[in-house]
């Protein structure tokens, strides 16, 4: 299914700049709001920043695309969505990697006491050192 027609399954408008939120979000690797701004504006030139936060917040809300919000970092999108996985992310860097759910079944995690709720996801942030940053520091 192109972009067009995942837009209009949505119910959202088509414009060139959510086209470009798309792409955009797709190439790259969990980034930030700043990051899809510079990608959405090479792609289709002049388009304001509340454009792009409109556009990521209403495919957000449509289930186009995941937002991750790790710990003292800005908000991340991803087009990874509907498989309920997790991410790991680097202390030093902020390097973010997906990571298949822990028990493969969702919601991966099931709490010890789930006071009543019935749980159908779980979010989990792995923490730690990325390759890289490891290698950097031996």
């Amino acid at each position: 299914m192109g972009d067009v027609e995942l837009l209009h399954d949505a119910g959202l408008r088509v414009t060139a700049a959510r086209m470009a939120i798309l792409h955009t979000v797709r190439s790259g690797d969990h980034l930030d709001v700043d990051a899809i701004y510079r990608g959405v504006r090479e792609r289709v030139g002049h388009v304001s920043l509340q454009a792009i936060y409109d556009g990521l917040h209403a495919m957000h809300g449509a289930g186009l695309l995941n937002r991750i919000e790790p710990m003292g970092s800005p908000a991340r999108y991803e087009a990874r969505v509907g498989d309920n996985h997790h991410h790991l992310v680097c202390r030093a860097c902020g390097k973010v990697a997906d990571v298949d759910c822990a028990t493969g079944e969702a919601p991966c995690l099931d709490p010890v006491d789930a006071a009543g709720f019935r749980v159908d996801e779980a979010d989990v942030i792995y923490w730690g050192a990325c390759p890289e940053c490891l290698s950097r520091s031996n």
